[in-house]
């Protein structure tokens, strides 16, 4: 994912700028990147970048007229046209549609710029006429930033792999942040899963002045939000729609292409009701498979055309399979980790999506900002396939998530939940293309917190919503079979019947008991798939392991590397693994778990 690297040392200047190179050249994952390095020997700092090609921030590095101020910045920002036009008013040359006038709003009000941008960034800022360095990031801390320090200085970069590449001591699993993935899927209270390397706070500001006076400070703190007063149901809803319309417009801006992401759900369908394009200038776009047309493509191809535009479908099909390998293995490399294996079909899919616009708009966050969606929670694993130790330490992550869960509803799922969990999946999608959307806006997710108790799980304002900006997007039912005017009897009915589609298709996937999975084996020769998959997801990892993936699954974990790890019993993994692939059992989540750990043993600590 495009970010930044750096280091401040007083180490020698050649070891430094080799050390800075290598961190660099670990970032540089596709050939559409651009990068650069920058250095000042006599404060001892060193700073590279990687960015998408005529994206937000591919005008790095940035100077002030005096070229005694100088900024990289990874990420977007959204701040008010406003606010730039005003810039522009007062004499600075600003583009609107890149980084540059970040630097001018530093020269006209000092740090406290930071505290008004509005996105997912990182950035490192220097100013010599202080003799200070600010490293900084988005208040949720998606913009990640993972930094360590020892005795030769502070070292710091977007992506893990570049601290081990440099680092080889520190090239070792936390077994307590790999335990919580196995139970929760990541790594819980902002730690990471590498001994001796820490996560930037969300919203730090961190000034250094010298290589050891480093003040660590924030600049935003969630209590001012949290101590908002409730809204009532309707000045809620006003409050709510005057915000989303006057937002909606910040994440078209800019001068490359972009194209809209589309589910059957309700959150994508919120932005093409009030998007109000020009007919046929935003492509729309769906994930497919290969057994049917699904839920999410069948109703999305409907929003497009009410809304007049174009509709692709991007189907999973034979050459995901065969690219599988490399796909997973790039996905856990790219993401350091934090993202399973099925982060393949996300590098897979948007891969194709870069190709249709350079920036993804998507309603990604709207179910867990406006409607409280808790998104993950620890999930329950065969834990004989564990060594005695970890395996406890998966069950201590239970324990661990539930004191996490003592705080604000929309303070977990915006603090905690989007950049612990939702941070993985990001880091292979923004490795591809420019994803937005309008569900992180600071002012959205600000206003969720004077939400009405009564309203905070309610899809109603969301489906009022819609009809308000686009009455024939309404008229659409969900992919739940939801409608904001219902009909009796009939609404009732489809609902129920998306329900059970979707658990029937669960169940037959991921969820197949044992006992079935046995039955399913034999019958396999018969496709049952067919029947039941497709509906509603796009991949089926556990029909994908038992054939046509089981030799890759073979050669890869039935290694003697793979079975001697010290948290994994091997023998009895081995029997699990083959009776998936025997078709005997259903073991699907305990082989993502076991593979990605693997990869990430292969790709990032045996480097």
């Amino acid at each position: 994912m495009p970010g930044l690297v750096g280091i401040i040392s007083r180490e020698s200047p050649e070891i430094c700028r080799g050390q800075l190179g290598s961190m660099l050249s670990s970032m540089e994952h596709e050939s559409f990147y651009n990068s650069g390095k920058y250095w000042i020997e006599d404060m001892g700092f060193y700073v590279g970048w990687t960015c998408l090609h005529g994206s937000f921030s591919d005008c790095m590095p940035l100077w002030n007229e005096s070229k005694d101020v100088y900024l990289i910045f990874s990420g977007e920002d959204f701040t008010d046209l406003s606010e730039i036009e005003s810039l522009r008013a007062r004499g600075h040359a600003c583009d609107l549609h890149n980084a540059s006038y970040l630097l001018h709003l530093y020269e006209e009000i000092g740090i406290k710029f930071i505290e008004r941008l509005n996105g997912w960034f990182s950035g490192v800022l220097l100013d010599l006429r202080k003799h200070s360095i600010v490293l900084f990031n988005d208040r949720y801390g998606l913009g990640r930033i993972y930094y360590h320090e020892n005795a030769d200085g502070f070292y710091f970069s977007s992506e893990a792999k570049s601290l081990l590449k440099v680092l080889p001591e520190l090239r070792q699993l936390d077994l307590t942040s790999l335990a919580e993935t196995f139970s929760c899927g990541c790594v819980l209270q902002n730690r990471t899963l590498f001994s001796n390397i820490s996560l930037l706070p969300g919203g730090s500001k961190w000034i250094f002045t010298g290589m050891r006076d480093i003040k660590k400070d924030s600049y935003f703190s969630r209590e001012l939000w949290e101590s908002q007063p409730s809204l009532s149901g309707a000045e809620y809803y006003e409050k709510l729609k005057e915000t989303f319309t006057r937002i909606r417009p910040k994440y078209f801006r800019g001068e490359r292409p972009l194209a809209m992401s589309l589910t059957g759900g309700i959150d994508g369908r919120m932005i093409m009701a009030w998007a109000n394009r020009p007919l046929g200038s935003l492509p729309c776009y769906t994930f497919g498979g290969t057994y049917r047309d699904s839920t999410d493509v069948r109703i999305a191809r409907r929003v497009a055309k009410k809304c007049g535009q174009s509709h692709n479908t991007i189907v999973i099909e034979n050459e995901f399979i065969s690219e599988f390998p490399r796909l997973a293995e790039k996905a856990v490399f790219v993401s350091d980790g934090t993202m399973d294996v099925s982060g393949s079909v996300e590098l897979f899919a948007n891969r194709f999506a870069s190709g249709i616009a350079p920036i993804r708009l998507t309603g990604n966050y709207g179910s867990e900002i406006l409607r409280g969606n808790v998104a993950f929670k620890p999930s329950a694993i065969d834990e004989k396939l564990l060594e005695p130790a970890f395996s406890e330490l998966v069950r201590n992550a239970s324990t661990t998530y539930q004191s996490e869960r003592q705080c604000h509803k929309v303070s977990f799922i915006a603090f905690k939940q989007v950049p612990w969990h939702h941070y993985s999946r990001l880091a292979v999608e923004q490795s591809q293309l420019t994803l937005r959307s309008p569900y992180l806006d600071n002012d959205l997710v600000a206003l969720m917190y004077q939400a009405p108790p009564d309203l905070v799980l309610s899809k109603e304002l969301s489906l009022r919503l819609i009809a308000e900006g686009n009455m024939e997007l309404a008229n659409i039912p969900t992919d739940r079979g939801l409608l904001y005017q219902p009909i009796p009897a009939i609404t009732k009915l489809r609902h129920l019947y998306a329900e059970f589609t979707a658990k029937a298709e669960y169940a037959y996937d991921y969820g197949m008991p044992q006992w079935l999975a046995g039955i399913d084996g034999m019958l396999a020769p018969l496709h049952l798939e067919k029947l039941f998959l497709g509906r509603h997801k796009f991949y089926h990892f556990r029909v994908w392991y038992r054939d046509r993936l089981s030799q890759y699954l073979k050669d890869i974990l039935l290694d003697s590397r793979a079975l001697t790890r010290p948290y994994l019993d091997g023998k009895r993994f081995e029997k699990m693994l083959l009776s998936h692939i025997q078709g005997k059992k259903n073991y699907t989540v305990e082989i993502h778990k076991v593979l990605t750990a693997e990869l990430m043993q292969r790709q990032l600590i045996e480097m």
